[in-house]
């Protein structure tokens, strides 16, 4: 699970975007001040940074200037700011994305997941990660059940990609949609349930006699990834 650290001293806007972040599947950690980035870069595990430019005691930009030196980590700057010139030095010193208040959650959570996806591809991480019975090459695009590769469409593997961040937990269709499907002109509950349909089938074709993703009747979809 990759962990998201965040630098930001409104509040509101920090926990708002922990909870959406925690809602898709990511862990995620809010640090107040510029000064305390550096110090849990260092203790290890964390796999991108979201830098608000205007915190009290620096400025992100110096945060981002001094975390370069040391790490190749994914940086996101968040500001009130959308000047060009803001833009340009962000991304000069190293930031790897540039978002201005207010912002979109969902287009924050799209981003993150785009940023961490080619970060692992740059770094040579690809590969295999075991979920239970699946398998996810996120990278790749690519997923086995039961070690036997599937044949899946792009929307049937953001669809399995979604349920397998979470196993267990109850995904309803309009969060579905704003995951897998996000801006598509293709949209409704029809569609989430119509691919469910599909990626069911074929999951049955490899395992005739298990069905790992429940109906939760008024509530939406769970999916038991097995042991």
């Amino acid at each position: 699970m990759p962990t998201i650290l965040i630098a930001e001293d409104e509040a509101a806007i920090a926990d708002t975007v922990v909870y959406a972040l925690r809602a898709e599947g990511y862990a995620a950690e809010h640090v107040l001040l510029g000064g305390q980035v550096l110090p849990r870069l260092r203790a290890g595990g964390i796999d991108l940074v979201i830098l608000d430019v205007g915190l009290p005691d620096c400025s992100g930009f110096d945060v981002c200037r001094q975390l370069r030196v040391e790490s190749e980590v994914p940086v996101l700057f968040l500001t009130a700011r959308d000047g060009e010139l803001d833009r340009v030095l962000g991304l000069e010193l190293g930031g790897d994305d540039y978002l201005a208040k207010p912002f979109s959650l969902r287009e924050l959570v799209a981003r993150v997941r785009a940023r961490l996806r080619r970060h692992i591809v740059a770094d040579g991480h690809v590969g295999w990660k075991k979920r239970g019975d699946f398998e996810l090459d996120a990278a790749g695009y690519r997923a086995r059940f039961h070690g036997t590769q599937l044949d899946l469409t792009r929307y049937e593997f953001g669809l399995l990609e979604a349920l397998l961040a979470r196993p267990g937990a109850v995904f309803d269709r309009a969060r579905l949609m704003d995951r897998v499907w996000g801006d598509a002109l293709e949209s409704g509950e029809r569609t989430v349930d119509t691919h469910v349909k599909t990626l069911r089938a074929k999951l049955r074709v490899i395992a005739p006699g298990e069905d790992p993703i429940r109906t939760m009747r008024g509530l939406g979809y769970a999916l038991h990834a097995g042991e």
